[in-house]
This record gives structure tokens, C-alpha cells and sequence, in this order.
């Protein structure tokens, strides 16, 4: 029998669980109150939760093992609870309104997002570990860091009539790129740019669900499930220019299908969602457009090219043809497009894009200048492009960020809101804004 119910009732598990090893006690107590739980499955959910919780903390501590080996040995400051220590009286963080008017007197603030526009301006999602603390705190703030606003003023002074110009963000793993990339595509935004935005470009170059020979070059491939969702999100948002866009030629779909010269562009982009099979090339078509029309005479727009992961349009990816043999970027009909869409041979716009480590296939995960992660082949497609490089926190914006969370009672320990407790993070984080994220998240 797997349950004796004759045993004696176990006793109650200790409710402390802390990252010394205590863990491993709390499971063991789990275990033994399996005897009395009423079904094996109700006792193997326990356990793996548990497990993959423990594995997860295990994990954080292996990466940072050497920080915290060195603090263990050296920081004055043991964050036991048993101690009660008096806070830090510290001022509370500036909190902007909107990206209207932010300049160089606002670095290190926080503006809030409108609940609306995550909806609208970001429908694919925002990075989760951010949509974790957007829900947490029940609102959305975006710190003003140096990289955004040098690509607002950027924006500001260009000349849309010349070729388009290519910004292209850079930096160290966990510095802030793409939420400098997402607080410029709000700006655009909010200032009446057609957006067209590709929030992880490395998805369209592995982990493939379906992956069909095209039906319009014989030497591509089609991939109709990503084609379609983003269409889906394009058209959320930008919906109210669909309707203002006319369509400079005829498209050609099957020998019953066709999308006639003149009519709007949302009938384009609701044909391709509709029609899963040709959204591949729908994409490819109103990529077309938009670079045909971007800042003409007649209903011109200004457009707004942001990509997140670029480089992963010419590195190597993870998805095999029939014969085994690996499927090269521009096979792909949907990489093919998008690298016309990020050439500088159309006026009206910008190409704003950012280079990243997490999703590069193949690449050390030290490498983060231009010419190691885009190659020699990327880097002349991409040259001559406008370097902004993303630093991290200054002491400044490190503030900013610890005064946030202090303000929102994110850090509940006691000596977290020490300035002892303040040097910590410092240390264990050396500023680095996605690892201060993770440390603050356990106090």
C-alpha cells in the first residue's frame, strides 16, 4: 500500500524557507505528510513544484556564485529576519506623466505607461519578466535612461527626406536594451508614426512550428503561424492608418484570389490573417507598401522600423529542411523581407534595432559589440548605421530604481532598506539593471 493511514499524524513542516540549504528540509516534511494525502497525484503535484522551485533558486545561485561566494566572506551585513533594523528615511522617485517633452533633466525618472497602450502600442508583450512586475505593482513605469533619449533627439532633428538612417543599440546582457527600444517605439507612437515592430527577431529563425515550401519562390520557405500572428498585432496597432493607405499595385494570391490596386491596406492585412497559408507573402507585400509610401506627399506617414534582435537575421539557425540539412536565413520568406525593410534605400522613417545575446544562436554569451554578434556579413548590411550604446545603471539611475521599489514595497527586508543593505545590491548586481531585477525579487 502506498498510504498508511495507521501511521501517526507528521509533524507540522517549518514555514521558513530561506536559500542556506533549509529547502531540502522543507521537501523532506512534504514527503512525509504524503502518507496522508488522499491520492498519489495530488502528492507528485506537491513534489514538483517544490522540485522545479528549488532548482530555480539553485540555478540563480550556480550563476551568481561567485558574488555571493565573496560577499559571504567580506559584507558586514547578514540579511537574517531575526534582526530588526530601522529603515532608510530616502525621498520618493519622480514619477513623469508621458514621453512629451523628457530631456536630459529627466534621466533617471520614472513616466508611466497608460494601461491603454499596452494593449495598443505593445499587443505582442512587453519582456515577462516586466509584464511580472507591470501586474505586481499594478502599473506600468519606464525609467528615462540616456540611450532612449539620445534616440528621441535623434528622431527629432533627422531629415526625412534623405535615405533612411539605422540606429543600432548595443551593450552588455541585461543593460536595458530592449526597453530603450521599447520606450523610443512609444514615443513614436504617441507622436503619429506607423509602427512596425518586431519585438524578438530570433523566433522567426528557430523553434519553428510549421515550416511549408513557398508557394511563390520555389527556393523559400514559408512560416504561416508567425506570418499571421503578426499581422494580427500590426493591424492592432495601427489600425486607424489601414484604412487611410491605398494600395499601389495588385496582388496576385490564387486563380480566384486577388487584392486589387487602389483598395485599403487593412483589406491586405485582413486577407493574410484570414488566409494563413499566404500570410508569409501578405507580409512581404505590405512591407512593400509601407516603404513605398513612407513620407510621400499624399497621405505620407512617418514610419518607425524597430527590430529586437537583429542580428539573428544572419546568424544560423535551428530549423531543418526535409533532407536534415539547415534551413539559411534567407530562405526564409519572412527574414528575406524584413532585411529589405531594414536596407536604407526608402526615405520617411527609421530603422531602430538592438543587438541581443539571450536568443543568438551559436554566439559566446560574452560577445556583445556589433561586429561579434552580427558578423561580417550582418555588419556591412547594416553599415552605416548610428552606434548608441547602453550602459549601466549610473549611481544615479541605480538610486532612481532602488528608491522605486523601496517606494512600491517591493524590498520587504528589514536590511534592504539599509544603506548597508543598499551597498549589497550594489555589489552583488555591479548596477547590471536585469540582475538587480532577479536580487530584489527574493528580498
Amino acid at each position: 500500500m502506498l498510504f498508511n493511514r495507521s501511521l501517526p499524524a507528521p509533524a507540522r513542516p517549518s514555514s521558513i524557507t530561506t536559500l542556506d540549504g533549509s529547502d531540502s528540509e522543507y521537501v523532506d516534511n512534504y514527503k512525509y505528510l504524503g502518507v496522508w494525502l488522499d491520492c498519489k497525484l495530488s502528492f507528485q503535484t506537491h513534489i514538483k513544484h517544490l522540485q522545479s522551485k528549488i532548482k530555480s533558486r539553485i540555478s540563480f545561485l550556480f550563476c551568481n556564485k561567485a558574488s555571493f561566494t565573496y560577499a559571504a566572506k567580506h559584507t558586514l551585513v547578514k540579511l537574517t529576519p531575526s534582526i530588526t533594523v530601522p529603515s532608510v528615511l530616502s525621498p520618493k522617485p519622480h514619477i513623469l506623466p508621458t514621453t512629451a517633452c523628457q530631456s536630459e533633466q529627466h534621466l533617471g525618472q520614472y513616466y508611466t505607461v497608460p494601461p491603454s497602450h499596452f494593449h495598443t502600442v505593445f499587443p505582442h508583450g512587453l519582456p515577462p519578466r516586466y509584464q511580472q512586475q507591470v501586474k505586481t505593482f499594478n502599473e506600468g513605469c519606464v525609467m528615462v535612461r540616456q540611450p532612449a533619449l539620445e534616440l528621441i533627439s535623434h528622431l527629432k532633428r533627422a531629415d526625412y527626406s534623405k535615405p533612411t538612417l539605422r540606429y543600432l543599440l548595443y551593450g552588455v546582457k541585461g543593460s536595458g536594451k530592449t526597453m530603450s527600444l521599447c520606450h523610443t517605439v512609444h514615443y513614436c507612437s504617441t507622436q503619429g508614426w506607423l509602427v512596425l515592430h518586431i519585438p524578438d527577431a530570433h523566433l522567426w529563425v528557430k523553434n519553428c512550428k510549421e515550416l511549408l515550401p513557398s508557394s511563390y519562390h520555389a527556393s523559400r520557405f514559408d512560416q504561416p503561424i508567425q506570418a499571421s500572428n503578426w499581422l494580427r498585432n500590426f493591424r492592432t496597432t495601427n489600425e486607424h492608418f489601414l484604412s487611410k493607405i491605398k494600395l499601389r499595385q495588385r496582388y496576385v494570391w490564387t486563380k480566384r484570389e486577388s487584392t486589387e490596386e487602389g483598395r485599403p491596406l487593412g483589406e491586405l492585412v485582413d486577407m493574410g490573417v484570414s488566409r494563413v497559408k499566404s500570410s508569409s507573402d501578405v507580409v512581404g507585400a505590405v512591407l512593400k507598401e509601407l516603404r513605398l509610401q513612407a513620407g510621400g506627399t499624399e497621405g505620407g506617414f512617418r514610419l518607425a522600423v524597430a527590430v529586437d534582435g537583429v542580428n539573428g537575421l544572419w546568424g544560423r539557425t535551428t530549423l531543418k529542411k526535409e533532407d536534415k540539412s539547415p534551413v539559411a536565413p534567407e530562405e526564409l520568406t519572412l527574414v528575406h523581407n524584413l532585411r529589405k525593410m531594414i536596407n536604407n534605400d526608402w526615405c520617411g522613417g527609421a530603422v531602430i534595432a538592438t543587438l541581443s545575446q539571450t536568443g543568438s544562436l551559436y554566439a559566446p554569451s560574452s560577445a556583445y559589440l556589433p561586429q561579434e554578434l552580427l558578423g561580417e556579413e550582418g555588419f556591412d548590411s547594416m553599415d552605416p548605421f548610428v552606434p548608441v550604446p547602453v550602459s549601466l545603471y549610473s549611481e544615479k539611475e541605480f538610486e532612481s530604481c532602488y528608491l522605486y521599489y523601496l517606494d512600491r514595497h517591493w524590498l520587504q527586508h528589514p536590511h534592504s532598506q539599509t544603506e548597508e543593505g543598499k551597498k549589497e545590491l550594489i555589489f552583488l548586481s555591479n548596477r547590471n539593471p536585469s540582475v538587480l531585477e532577479r536580487l530584489c525579487a527574493f528580498l
